[in-house]
């Protein structure tokens, strides 16, 4: 059965305190990301999420609408994949009360390792846990701040399952569904969902 991604009605996605002047839809969070043709080569438009974080208001409602959806699900951490998903995945996981831990590029963890390769347009990658990161059973969300080819994802999936990991779910800022990356999460049985999706590639 595939899962169908949730994207919030473009009303009001988050009520914030009074000195962040209350209310903030989805259009203002678009608004706030910068969109830059031909990175990092022709025919790309690079969703650039840093506007976003860089915008108090802005980057408070998106952690509170990636949150929201798994309020009261026990959630033992987030697995943020890197880079961005770090400062996404740690606001979450203070968010949700739980626990984060670090999905890196190869090399990058100081302590003994597993890992997962997954195949780029011209090569393959790795990805990395620490081996201790995950206990049997644990109830992981994973965190990015893009779902494009889903090729990383799909590969994180893979990764906190090789240390028994029960993930239940992933969230993400951005979801773009020419690039049907959410079918990898589909074909895995992770339900998923994305603030916003934006055309293209």
């Amino acid at each position: 059965m595939a899962f169908q991604p949730f994207y919030p009605q473009p009303a009001i996605i988050a009520n914030l305190p009074a000195d962040f002047d209350g209310e903030v839809t989805l259009a203002d969070l678009k608004s706030l990301i910068r969109t830059i043709p031909d990175y990092p080569k022709p025919g790309i438009l690079f969703r650039d999420v840093t506007t976003l974080f860089a915008d108090a208001q802005g980057f408070k409602a998106v952690i509170e609408q990636m949150a929201a959806h798994y309020r009261g699900v026990p959630v033992d951490a987030v697995a943020g994949i890197e880079a961005r998903g770090f400062i996404l995945g740690g606001a979450i996981a203070d968010k949700l009360g739980c626990g984060f831990i670090p999905v890196r590029k190869k090399g990058k963890l100081p302590w003994k390792t597993i890992s997962q390769e997954y195949t780029l347009e011209y090569g393959v990658d790795v990805i990395e846990i620490h081996e201790d990161a995950v206990a049997q059973g644990e109830r992981i969300l994973i965190v990015d701040d893009l779902i494009a080819t889903g090729g990383t994802a799909e590969a994180t999936v893979k990764l906190l399952r090789q240390s028994g990991a029960d993930i239940i779910g992933a969230s993400f800022i951005i979801d773009l569904p020419e690039l049907a990356g959410g079918k990898r999460l589909d074909d895995h049985h992770v339900p998923w969902q994305a603030v916003m999706a934006f055309e293209g590639h």
